[in-house]
């Protein structure tokens, strides 16, 4: 399994941005797809986005598309998800996720490939 904790969470206006990191342990994230998902308050968790093993290819929520860019170095085993433009719709507890993608579906690999969460709060 892979550990993966997640960091850069916080409380950041409307408009404003915010960049998460996940560092990962364990084993090279280099063997996996890699996610980002996040869970508003009374709400499911939801896919935000997912990069291919090598980033040649992300699929973006479209909420989120021309705001969140992800970003991934297999090299220091970290996935970086910056988000700008930030609304209050997007206050959120955000996972981070390693899995795999075919096409553009995610495959979730359970809790042992999940992070514990990073809170980001957007006020209006």
């Amino acid at each position: 399994q892979v550990q993966l904790v997640e960091s850069g969470g916080g409380l950041v206006q409307a408009g404003g941005s915010l960049t998460l990191s996940c560092a990962a342990s364990g084993r090279t994230i280099s063997n996996y797809a890699m996610g980002w998902f996040r869970q508003p308050p009374e709400k499911e968790r939801e896919f935000v986005v997912g990069i291919s093993w090598n980033g040649s290819n992300t699929y973006y929520k479209d909420s989120v598309k021309g705001r969140f860019t992800v970003s991934r170095d297999n090299v220091k085993n970290t996935v970086t998800l910056q988000m700008n433009s930030l609304k209050p719709e997007d206050t959120a507890i955000y996972y981070c996720s390693a899995g795999i993608l075919y096409g553009r579906s995610w495959y979730d690999l359970g809790d042992d490939y999940r992070g514990q969460g990073t809170q980001v709060t957007v006020s209006s």
